[in-house]
């Protein structure tokens, strides 16, 4: 009598050889990943011991930063990451939220598609071109913003600071050209996951188009785009080479958006290679530490919530 087998089972001595090595090596590019990102954090760790040892928590909330007499905190660089992070998701998400509904529901696919793939190919451009053509392009424009807010609302510490078109604004305008495709394509994936009936069932109860895309759509699609939402913060944060270019590299911090700022990829990319001494360097590997835990609990976050979407829509095989 054969043995019953549970339906999507396979018995473990149904697998062939080829079966088992396959599985072997999976599980080794599996183990490689994790083994990678351990080996990344623990390296962080142990060179940045001198700086957690000296200074403490300390480190977080100091705002000096001076090579020459050794002493160090991480306030100006948390800060320039945060404001202009923030200011990238401000400006990327409406934008990339309206691409996603006009390319899910509303464009006709003779647009739709190129229109995507175009959105999708501004994702793999490198980020020194993004901060070539912030520097040629947007930093003049900027400028002339600045100069015309300035004359009007100067007063407003929000608007004080010389009008130089590189600083905080720049930078952090910058970043949302970059993050706005993370959050356009994800967004589009997540509304197209929609099932049909759900939107049908909204025309059939005599609702406007507008009103089913505002209610049932976005509504059961909101999980993905929050998703995509974060994503997009975890590139902003880890963005080194184009912010490098704009912020200004002043560490200072200031509630204008005129005034220059540093980031804490900035800073890494720009004194690393010369760190004046062993302190310097482990302060540089503790704001990179930090930086790794902040982009990791960014993105697991985010993965959460995609996860939760797709369960949702029955799309997760596990």
């Amino acid at each position: 009598m054969a043995a019953e087998i549970a339906p999507g089972a396979r018995p473990e001595a149904s697998l062939c050889i080829s079966d088992r090595a396959f599985n072997a090596i999976l599980y080794g590019a599996s183990g490689v990943v994790l083994a990678l990102v351990v080996t990344l954090g623990y390296t962080l760790a142990k060179n940045s011991a001198a700086s957690l040892d000296h200074f403490g928590l300390r480190f977080l909330i100091s705002s000096d930063w001076d090579p020459v007499h050794e002493q160090f905190g991480a306030l100006p660089f948390i800060w320039g990451t945060l404001v202009t992070s923030f200011i990238a998701l401000l400006l990327a998400v409406p934008v990339g939220i309206g691409t996603a509904i006009f390319l899910a529901e509303l464009a006709p696919t003779a647009i739709s598609r190129p229109v995507s793939f175009l959105v999708e190919l501004l994702a793999a451009v490198p980020s020194v071109i993004f901060g070539l053509w912030g520097i040629f392009v947007a930093a003049p424009i900027i400028q002339r913003f600045e100069l015309f807010v300035g004359e009007r609302w100067g007063h407003i510490p929000l608007f004080s600071g010389p009008p130089m078109g590189i600083g905080v604004l720049a930078a952090g305008i910058i970043l949302a050209v970059m993050v706005l495709p993370f959050v356009a394509s994800i967004s589009t994936d997540a509304i197209r996951a929609v099932p049909r009936a759900q939107s049908e069932a909204g025309l059939a109860l005599g609702t406007t188009h507008w009103e089913t895309l505002r209610g049932p759509v976005l509504r059961y699609a909101k999980k993905g785009i929050l998703g995509a939402v974060i994503l997009a913060l975890g590139r902003a944060l880890g963005e080194t080479m184009a912010v490098t270019m704009l912020i200004g590299n002043t560490p200072t911090i200031s509630i204008s958006l005129f005034e220059s700022g540093y980031s804490m990829a900035s800073v890494i990319a720009n004194e690393f290679a010369e760190a004046m001494g062993k302190l310097h360097a482990a302060a540089m590997s503790e704001i990179a530490l930090l930086l790794l835990l902040l982009t990791v609990a960014v993105n697991a976050i985010a993965r959460l919530l995609i996860w939760g979407s797709t369960g949702m829509q029955g799309g997760d095989r596990r």
